[in-house]
């Protein structure tokens, strides 16, 4: 197996081990039926289960086509983003990082009757296969919106900024892509023209316009997700979002839910060099 795929199962990335030296080991770290429990409750099974679906990106991003590959790409995608191994991945990380005070807060505000209707949305909205459709309401949404000048976009603006204070979303997101290609590279399904070094480089050059991007993504998911809410609720959540233990929480969260898939997109570069082009008949 070539060096580059030759990692641990959880290897850390630069912004995964940056937020566990930001949050200290806890003092009493939470157990596996309550990290289970938690999963549930917040919603965060149906975040981790719906990383399968970004793996309908991965082809393009090395110029292949999934259709070439027929039903072995489903059954691939299955297998290695399997629900099981990514929650279990995730108790493994939570339970040495996540202390039991931080989860009780969280969980406490998702087992409200407010945040068990918010997670029902957000699961939906998590599993929803993007079609254009939910791209299409939500920006409608916003337009609509902004027509009016509605006070209800700051509160959205607060609400997508409290899950990603410190806009780690852009960092991890080249991770995962930077990963990606250099397990595909090392596992020889594709030639880079340049080095690792290179390829960041390169990805920085972009981060303004990808800033931008995720951004107004942000927005429209969340304009489409919670349109069903009221303004009051919605600032209830961006409050409860806001809270300093809050944001320890979701700076993890995001960490974790990033690193599972970066190394999930490992996984299916070492597998593809094995797999061939089919016929469905």
């Amino acid at each position: 197996m070539p060096a580059a795929l030759r990692l641990p199962l959880i290897a850390l990335t630069t912004t995964f081990a940056l937020v566990l030296a930001a949050i200290a080991a806890p003092a009493q770290a939470a157990d596996q039926a309550k990290l289970r429990e938690y999963l549930e409750i917040t919603g965060f099974d149906v975040a981790l289960e719906s990383i399968r679906l970004s793996a309908d990106n991965a082809p393009a991003m090395l110029g292949i086509e999934a259709d070439a590959f027929g039903s072995e790409w489903s059954r691939l995608v299955n297998e290695v983003f399997a629900t099981d191994t990514m929650q279990l991945m995730a108790m493994d990380i939570l339970g040495e990082t996540l202390s039991d005070d931080l989860l009780t807060h969280a969980a406490d505000f998702y087992a409200s009757d407010l945040g068990q209707r918010l997670v029902a949305v957000e699961n939906d909205s998590h599993m929803e296969e993007e079609d254009g459709l939910k791209t299409e309401s939500g920006a409608a949404i916003m337009e609509g919106l902004r027509q009016i000048d509605s006070p209800r976009i700051a509160l959205l603006e607060r609400l997508t900024q409290a899950t990603d204070a410190d806009g780690a979303s852009l960092r991890a997101i080249q991770e995962v892509q930077v990963r990606f290609l250099m397990a595909a590279a090392g596992a020889g399904v594709i030639e880079l023209r340049m080095d690792e070094a290179d390829l960041r480089e390169a990805m920085r050059s972009q981060e303004d316009e990808m800033r931008q991007s995720i951004a107004a993504n942000a927005l429209t998911n969340a304009a489409y997700t919670y349109q069903a809410f009221s303004d009051g609720e919605v600032e209830a959540y961006a409050e409860a979002l806001e809270d300093a233990r809050m944001q320890k929480v979701y700076a993890l969260m995001n960490a974790v839910q990033y690193e599972i898939m970066a190394n999930r997109f490992e996984a299916v570069a070492a597998r593809l060099p094995d797999m061939q082009p089919s016929t469905d008949l």
